[in-house]
């Protein structure tokens, strides 16, 4: 059995195996938005957040050959029809291309008052078609915490909903965040932060944690957006504007674009790496037994 050590670090060694799942050959990642009355920047934000995210992500090799990425719109919490959690047609269906994320966008309305985030991402998570092998994500913009509107979904359930399909959260949304190194754009599961420099870029901190919310912003999605290994973002950062808003952007960028090249499929479909050494482990286990049986 002395074998079964050195030829799983050579099977490693070749295939380049550093993680227990492959890289998502693309990622499918659905925006849910507060509809109300002060959501009209963020509306506009999300349109070219998302286009510089697909550049990040094809040159990742995440979504760049023949399985592209695709992107959803979901609104919730706006007036009349618009009031419950639905889709925003993305190049005429349901997920499509960034270019047409970022025109579904315009159809996005302000004119809501009561908020229910987590209906809206049971809705996503219920009403979208996901690829087996793409990363799903989900980002939640909002202002607001929750309206609770249906005692039927729980931080329970919505968790389960996420971690079914190995998804991750991002939440922006109304709470300030911290860090060894002071006030924090936003911060990850691992307990990183993310501070502006000045200039429009952004520097990495430890010991991030959460300061303050909005109501129970913090127990409604912050600690959701941690729980699923996803990060939680101050959205007053963003509504700053100047240097402060493009540092804020670009850390959101670089940080979904790494989650999604670490992340799992939503089928959990382990690398070649990882079958190998599987398979090793079931080689050896029967050589074992017959070295047993024949003694």
């Amino acid at each position: 059995m002395t074998w079964i050590a050195p030829v799983a670090a050579a099977v490693m060694l070749a295939t380049g195996a550093g993680s227990a799942l492959a890289v998502p050959v693309a990622a499918d990642v659905v925006a849910v938005v507060d509809e109300s009355g002060s959501m009209s920047g963020e509306h506009s934000w999300l349109g070219g957040m998302i286009t510089s995210l697909e550049t990040g992500l094809v040159a990742n090799n995440v979504g760049s050959g023949a399985t592209p990425n695709r992107y959803g719109l979901t609104g919730y919490g706006g007036g009349g029809a618009h009031y419950l959690p639905h889709q925003h047609a993305v190049d005429g269906g349901g997920l499509g291309t960034a270019s047409g994320f970022s025109a579904a966008t315009g159809t996005l309305v302000t004119s809501g008052g009561t908020e229910d985030g987590w209906r809206g991402i049971n809705y996503a998570m219920t009403n979208y078609s996901f690829n087996a092998n793409s990363a799903v994500n989900i980002i939640l913009v909002t202002d607001e915490d929750r309206d609770n509107t249906d005692n039927a979904i729980t931080y329970s359930t919505v968790l389960a909903d996420l971690k079914r399909k190995n998804a991750l959260l991002n939440a922006v949304v109304a709470a300030s965040f911290s860090c060894d190194a002071g006030r924090a754009l936003g911060i990850d599961s691992k307990g990183n932060g993310y501070i502006a420099d000045g200039s429009g870029g952004f520097t990495t901190c430890a010991n991030g944690v959460a300061t303050g919310g909005f109501g129970t912003t913090i127990a409604d999605y912050v600690n959701l957006a941690l729980a699923t290994g996803g990060a939680a973002w101050d959205l007053s950062q963003l509504r700053a504007g100047g240097n402060t808003a493009t540092s804020f952007t670009n850390a959101f960028i670089s940080i979904k674009v790494r989650e999604i090249t670490s992340q799992p499929p939503t089928g959990g479909v382990p690398e070649p790496a990882t079958l190998a050494l599987m398979g090793i482990g079931l080689v050896g286990a029967a050589a074992g037994r017959r070295k047993k049986t024949s003694s």
